[in-house]
């Protein structure tokens, strides 16, 4: 098999070539940056590439939009993105713009060869790979989206004023509503979010850590009713 490994961390992509060298693996190339990663598939064929999630210049995502680029200029190429961290929303990206010959690990867990070389072989033959933890993540991420989907409009405008601590009365206000009215939609928000069975607030609490959840993957935007 051979793979190109692209990291900004020189240490980094010589030690993982040293990895993959023991379990037969070709290391055929390695980048510092998506650039240099594209040049060199250009001139050096490969099976597969692997490659951090965050890379320079702005170290946030360059690595998800290299994997999605490189997809769609190669498309039989394997990808597979590594991350210091388990973060569902990246790795959610990655599979909905390319669901076939990718994966997502994080960086702790590929110190096990057999396994990694196991991940490149996947993605290069078409399959997916993704590490457990954040298997875990994604089911959580659908299962909030889910949430998001059940309420509407003026209930999310409640939920998200509910989480900047305002009173039934001070939200009554904000949306030009009766208090009686922002009663029956807080308690609509509530039963729609499964916490109709703990005291009255744990419920609030329990439904702005969920709003606060659903405001970190989005799962609460573009959603009219």
């Amino acid at each position: 098999m051979r793979v190109v490994i692209c990291d900004d961390s020189a240490l980094f992509r010589k030690g993982l070539a040293l990895l993959l060298d023991r379990v037969g693996v070709t290391i055929v190339a390695q980048a510092a940056d998506p650039s240099e990663l594209t040049a060199l598939l250009e001139k050096q064929p490969a099976d597969a590439v692997i490659l951090d999630v965050r890379m320079p210049p702005t170290f946030t995502d360059e690595g998800l939009v290299a994997a999605t680029e490189l997809k769609k200029r190669f498309p039989a190429l394997g990808v597979l993105v590594l991350s210091t961290y388990a973060e569902g929303a990246l790795a959610a990206r990655l599979l909905e713009s390319s669901p076939r010959g990718v994966g997502y690990l994080l960086k702790d867990r590929v110190d096990d060869a057999s396994a990694l070389r196991d991940a490149l072989e996947r993605v290069a033959a078409g399959g997916v790979a993704v590490d457990p933890e954040v298997v875990s993540m994604l089911f959580r991420l659908r299962q909030e989206e889910s949430l998001a989907d059940r309420l509407t409009s003026r209930e999310r405008d409640v939920l998200r004023l509910m989480a900047e601590g305002r009173s039934n009365a001070a939200i009554a206000r904000a949306l030009f509503l009766g208090t009686k009215t922002v009663e029956a939609h807080i308690a609509a928000v509530l039963t729609k979010l499964d916490l109709s069975q703990t005291p009255d607030d744990n419920r609030r609490v329990l439904a702005v850590l969920t709003w606060l959840r659903m405001e970190g993957t989005g799962a609460h935007q573009n959603r009219d009713r």
